[in-house]
């Protein structure tokens, strides 16, 4: 049953379930916490790697196509078929990401080249992804099913919508 504060119309789609079972595992507020700066930090660190990866000729003649464009098109294409509202957000999301990319590359942290960056902040991203676990008390979504890592992001954009009054 989809919890009441992700629910409106058609509480029985997809999306609310898979929200409701996220949310399961994230009840204590320290955890939440930490998922509000991990999550966006851990995506933005895949894109960013993503990004960085070079890119065959092929690409080229495309602007701005590399493997990140091609990674968050089918991340998008997910969400849409979970909600098109969401995958509306997820698109603003990745464009700032891709603005954020772009910010680094003209002043880098500590020197640092962004996909080292990228790495050390994922992995700190992740320490504390376990931390938040192990204040909860539950494993993490993805350990019972892997698209849950693509759930993380749509739930923190469904509190969002919901203090804006946009439906899921």
């Amino acid at each position: 049953m989809a919890r009441p504060e992700i629910a409106g119309k058609g509480g029985n789609r997809r999306i609310f379930a898979l929200l409701a079972e996220y949310g399961s595992s994230h009840q204590n507020k320290r955890n939440k916490l930490i998922h509000w700066i991990a999550v966006p930090v851990i995506f933005w660190t895949i894109v960013a790697l993503l990004w960085e990866i070079p890119i065959p000729e092929a690409f080229s003649v495309v602007p701005y196509l590399n493997w990140a464009t091609v990674a968050l098109l089918l991340t998008v294409i997910y969400y849409a078929v979970l909600s098109w509202t969401l995958a509306t957000g997820m698109v603003l999301f990745t464009l700032l990401c891709f603005g954020l990319i772009s910010i680094y590359e003209g002043a880098p942290i500590l020197g640092l080249p962004i996909w080292q960056f990228a790495i050390i902040a994922f992995v700190i991203a992740w320490i504390f992804q376990f931390i938040g676990h192990k204040i909860e008390g539950k494993k993490p979504s993805f350990f019972k099913d892997v698209q849950f890592l693509l759930i993380g992001p749509a739930w923190l954009m469904s509190f969002i919508y919901r203090k804006l009054g946009i439906p899921i």
